[in-house]
């Protein structure tokens, strides 16, 4: 799933890559949460716009939106056919901007968070479904949704599912709903290839939805004391290498 996600490309870099007609300046955010304004990119009369959103999609059908449950994700696999999801999947498909996202990963002592972000650093566009709500005295709410997908072999290490990154070769693809049909558009939601995407873990501070600063992306002490090299030990002073026991290697990376 993701339930947070992070941007801090320039705004300027951004509006390059995704190509809508506004110029927003916006600051970075490194905790991005459900229910929060985010920015979404689709097309309205053949031309890509830049729009915020809530995150956290509101069929057209509800009525009352305190009784519904937050639809931050949409699985892949049933869009098609779900009535909350369907009908934006058919007219109302756009792109989240992103600089990668969190997972937590469950251990035997608590969840332990991790940054993932493409191998080459570049900022992502995350499979989104947008709609529109309107309310009994005719106010109007755009919300929208990820769109996530079983996990490649390597990013299933963290969780069995992931959000949708759509290259920026098939951006076209995805947003234009007039041109492309459902069907059209099916084979782009999948898991990313494995090693597009890199993680580290981070700091617990960003479980608390407050928090938002370029220090929660950093990789934990720990995990960056382990990837400093070790200085080597004159041979007086190396200790003798104990025998390997039947035990060894059993071990997991995470």
């Amino acid at each position: 799933m993701c339930g947070r996600f992070v941007i801090t490309s320039p705004p300027a870099a951004l509006r390059q890559i995704f190509g809508y007609a506004e110029q927003p300046n916006f600051p970075p955010r490194h905790n991005i949460a459900p229910t929060q304004p985010i920015p979404v990119v689709i097309i309205e009369n053949g031309i890509r716009h830049f729009r915020l959103m809530r995150w956290g999609l509101l069929p057209a059908w509800v009525k009352d939106p305190r009784k519904f449950t937050l639809l931050i994700n949409a699985r892949a696999e049933t869009v098609r056919e779900k009535p909350a999801f369907k009908n934006a999947m058919k007219r109302r498909r756009c792109l989240i901007p992103a600089d990668g996202y969190y997972e937590w990963q469950a251990s035997e002592k608590r969840k332990r968070p991790y940054f993932i972000h493409r191998r080459d650093g570049g900022p992502i566009g995350l499979a989104g479904l947008a709609e529109t709500w309107i309310g009994p005295n005719g106010e109007e709410l755009d919300t929208v949704a990820i769109v996530t997908a079983p996990a490649s072999a390597d990013l299933a290490v963290l969780h069995h599912r992931v959000p949708v990154t759509i290259a920026s070769g098939d951006f076209d693809r995805w947003l234009d709903c007039g041109t492309y049909d459902v069907e059209a558009v099916m084979a782009l939601l999948t898991s990313p290839e494995e090693g597009e995407f890199n993680w580290h873990e981070v700091s617990t501070l960003v479980n608390r939805v407050a928090n938002d600063d370029a220090q929660l992306i950093l990789p934990t002490p720990e995990e960056m004391a382990a990837e400093e090299p070790r200085p080597v030990k004159k041979a007086s002073q190396r200790k003798p290498v104990p025998a390997a026991s039947e035990d060894d290697g059993q071990g997991s990376l995470f």
